[in-house]
């Protein structure tokens, strides 16, 4: 685990990247962040965590680091072990994890259940969707934390890279870490404009999309797309499944998990 703090004083903002390894999105975010030498207003703490699962480029080393917090220091797992140094890091703190996905392009954002920290940091991050997670938290850090997941884009890609960045800087911005989000002079890809609470819309996690095995799947419809009921949205194989209900799909692909296609949601409204 690397740390960069900036700013005097105890941090009560933090950014965590790297929580897998496969999705660098969020290193690269953050030392593009650090090589600016931001002059901030109050101090903040940058994280990337599992550096060990980075440098193999795979997603954990043992176990899913974000499965298994709060952890434990005494745990055999690289991952318990590092999930407890993570949490003793952030544990007081409002904190922005970066993760990138094989399911949907732009960015969006998870949070256990919304309160008052994600309705007044939310409209001013480049999102438009904002997820309730729930019950499905079991083992992440979003289930230990005042934490905002956002996913920032394609695992991979440098579009995820960039969208991290931006995201770090808005965040930094609504938390007052950063005066503006955009320096004088630059124009970001998304817009950093603050978003009224009704043009960010809200969904709810229901249920898992269980993935049989099989030696390849499909999915034919669209992350945050409205599936009616009887419409197919996926296969295993030559097997097609369809909707029993209506739900709006979330996380929802062929290979981004190996047990689950992704989430059924229901939209509950906006965060108005």
């Amino acid at each position: 685990m690397r740390i960069y703090e900036l700013g005097e004083g105890k941090p009560e903002v933090a950014v965590v990247g790297t929580i897998h390894g496969d999705e660098p999105c969020g290193v690269r975010a953050i030392e593009r962040f650090i090589a600016t030498e931001p002059d901030v207003e109050r101090p903040v703490k940058l994280i990337v965590a599992n550096e060990e699962a980075l440098e193999a480029n795979v997603r954990y080393v043992e176990e899913d680091l974000n499965r298994v917090f709060p952890g434990d220091p005494d745990a055999d797992s690289h991952e318990r072990r590092l999930a407890h140094d993570v949490l003793r890091e952030v544990r007081d703190c409002t904190t922005l994890s970066l993760h990138s996905t094989q399911s949907y392009g732009k960015p969006f954002a998870l949070v256990d259940t919304v309160g008052a920290a994600s309705r007044a940091i939310c409209p001013h991050l480049p999102i438009q969707e904002l997820v309730e997670t729930a019950e499905f938290v079991g083992g992440r850090l979003i289930d230990h934390t005042h934490n905002i997941d956002v996913e920032c884009g394609l695992q991979g890609t440098d579009e995820a890279a960039e969208n991290a960045y931006w995201l770090v800087r808005a965040f930094l911005a609504a938390t007052g870490v950063l005066a503006a989000p955009l320096e004088e002079g630059t124009e970001a890809p998304l817009s950093l404009e603050r978003r009224n609470a009704d043009e960010v819309s809200v969904y709810r996690m229901l249920e898992r999309i269980p993935k049989e095995p099989a030696s390849t799947y499909e999915v034919f419809v669209d992350n945050f797309e409205l599936v009616e009921r009887g419409d197919r949205f996926a296969a295993a194989d030559e097997r097609e499944f369809t909707a029993d209900r209506d739900f709006y799909p979330v996380l929802l692909s062929a290979y981004g998990y190996e047990d689950v296609f992704g989430y059924a949601a229901d939209k509950v409204g906006t965060l108005a």
